[in-house]
């Protein structure tokens, strides 16, 4: 069975939002159409508490974009996003969540990032979405959502590590491109037995 992962189609990822990625809004139809054809759909839902470790507004003197060195390693700074319970952190409006067999919600602990739908950021911290996938006999995951070079990526090549098809669909994703990141992505994915269409 092949399962379509939904990657956090949420308010503050799509126009008008804290950490808006451009074209966030323009995937939401196509994504609904494709769901039509899944055997499982999965979403994920970035849920972070107020005063995140990853919010440039707890580290002072930094802006969003800038990195810091986390314990876990390299740590993008972000715009405060997705606050348990705000209406950014909710889903957009229009995307069929009515078809979700499970919603993965990441980013909760506040002293570690998210990315994945898998893991934390420290690679080691399960969310049990793969024990969740293997008890259901799914071995075949197709990526959309946002964003394309961060928690798409991240989500897909750790499909990959842990032995599922993973497959990403580009054209139902969007990039947030700071410095250089999707082409990074991109090559990341394809040397980690990704297959990317679209």
């Amino acid at each position: 069975m092949q399962a379509l992962i939904v990657i956090d189609v949420q308010n503050d990822f799509c126009e008008g939002g804290a950490l808006a990625v451009p074209g966030g809004g323009e995937v939401v139809a196509p994504i609904n159409a494709l769901m039509e054809e899944a055997g499982a759909v999965v979403l994920t839902q970035d849920w972070h508490p107020e005063g995140h470790s990853s919010f440039a507004s707890q580290h002072p003197g930094k802006a969003p974009l800038e990195m810091v060195e986390a314990p876990y390693g390299p740590q993008v700074l972000w715009p405060d996003h997705c606050v348990i319970g705000s209406a950014g952190a909710a889903f957009h409006p229009d995307l069929r969540t009515d078809r979700a067999e499970l919603v993965v919600r990441k980013g909760f602990r506040r002293g570690i990032d998210s990315y994945s739908a898998f893991f934390e950021n420290n690679h080691e911290t399960p969310t049990g979405l793969a024990g969740y996938l293997r008890e259901r006999g799914i071995e075949a995951l197709t990526f959309v959502g946002l964003a394309f070079d961060f928690c798409v990526a991240w989500s897909a090549m750790d499909a990959a590590k842990l032995g599922f098809r993973a497959t990403v669909r580009e054209d139902l994703c969007r990039a947030i491109d700071a410095n250089g990141s999707r082409a990074a992505a991109t090559e990341a994915m394809t040397a980690a037995g990704v297959r990317l269409t679209g």
